[in-house]
C-alpha cells in the first residue's frame, strides 16, 4: 500500500487516462467506481490490477476486507486524498473506491454456440448508457450475454460500466463486424428474433422460443437490410401516443421480459 497525492504521478495519470477509449484499447484496462460494484467485481472473480481508495478510510468496515482481498490478488494498492480522487474519477463527489480491471470478451464462436438462453445483439449501439443499461437488464433478466456488432460505443468505458451497475462483471460480452456476424449466423441454432418498425408483427404474438438471440438495432437508424434479413422474425411494439419508437434500452428490456415470460409459460 502506497500513498499518492501528485496529479502527475504516472500510476495516477494512467488511471485518468482511462476515461479515454484510445488509452482503453491500449491498455486493455477499464475503471470501476464504488464500494459495492468492485466488491461484487471480485467476489465474480475479477482480480484489480490497481485499486485507489480515499486515505484515511483503511479501517473502515466494508473497505478493509477488500483491500486485503485485492492485495491478496496481487493489486496495486493505493490511498489518495480527495483532490486526487475526484480527478481519477472526473466527478464532483466522488465514491471513495475506484479500481481499473482487465477486460474480457467472450469468443464470437462461442457466443454463437450457445444452447440455451438468451443472447443480445446490438447492431452499431452509440449510447454508453443505452447499453449499461441493457447490460444491466440482461442479467437481471438471466441473459447469456451481449453481442456488439459493428461500430458500438466502448462496452468498458466508465459511462457504461456506471449505468451497468455492476452487471458487466457478469454478463459475457462479445464483438463481431457485421460481416463476421452474419458469416456467424448459420452457426446459431437458436431463434433469431429483431425488433423492426417495417415489421407487422406485434411482439407479443412472436415466437419466443430458447435458445434465442434478440437482435435490437441502431438508437436512431434501427437494424440494417441485412441483419433485418437474418432474422427469423421482425416484431414491432405498438405506439400508442405520438412517439414512434422507444429508447432501445427499454425496448430491449420489454422483450427480455417478454421471453421470460413466455418461457415460464411453456
Amino acid at each position: 500500500m502506497r500513498l499518492v497525492t501528485s496529479l502527475t504521478n504516472p500510476s495516477i495519470k494512467a488511471l485518468r487516462g482511462l476515461h479515454e477509449r484510445k488509452y482503453r484499447r491500449q491498455s486493455g484496462l477499464f475503471l470501476a467506481e464504488g464500494l459495492r460494484i468492485v466488491t461484487e467485481a471480485i467476489e465474480l472473480g475479477w482480480p484489480p490490477q490497481t485499486l485507489i481508495f480515499l486515505s484515511g478510510r483503511e479501517e473502515d468496515a466494508q473497505l478493509a476486507p477488500l483491500i486485503r482481498k485485492a492485495e491478496a490478488g496481487g493489486a496495486d494498492i493505493i490511498a489518495v486524498n480527495e483532490a486526487v480522487l475526484a480527478k481519477i474519477s472526473r466527478k464532483d463527489n466522488p465514491q471513495m473506491v475506484l479500481a481499473s480491471f482487465v477486460e474480457r470478451w467472450v469468443d464470437g464462436s462461442t457466443a454463437m454456440a450457445a444452447s440455451k438462453g438468451c443472447w443480445i445483439a446490438l447492431d452499431r449501439v452509440r449510447d454508453p448508457g443505452n447499453l449499461g443499461t441493457i447490460l444491466r437488464t440482461a442479467d437481471a433478466a438471466g441473459a447469456s450475454g451481449v453481442m456488439l456488432i459493428g461500430e458500438c460505443c466502448d462496452a468498458w468505458s466508465v459511462e457504461s460500466v456506471r449505468a451497468s451497475m455492476g452487471a458487466i462483471f457478469n454478463i459475457g460480452l462479445a464483438r463481431f463486424t457485421e460481416e463476421e456476424f452474419l458469416a456467424a449466423r448459420p452457426n446459431w441454432k437458436g431463434r433469431v428474433i429483431g425488433t423492426a418498425l417495417p415489421a407487422s408483427v406485434d411482439y407479443r404474438e412472436a415466437k419466443w422460443q430458447a435458445p434465442l438471440m434478440l437482435l435490437m438495432g441502431n438508437e436512431q437508424a434501427g437494424l440494417t437490410n441485412a441483419l433485418m434479413a437474418s432474422a427469423d422474425e421482425l416484431v414491432r411494439m405498438p405506439m400508442l401516443g405520438r412517439s414512434d419508437s422507444l429508447n432501445l434500452a427499454v425496448a430491449t428490456g420489454i422483450s427480455l421480459y417478454e421471453f421470460l415470460r413466455h418461457q415460464a409459460d411453456s
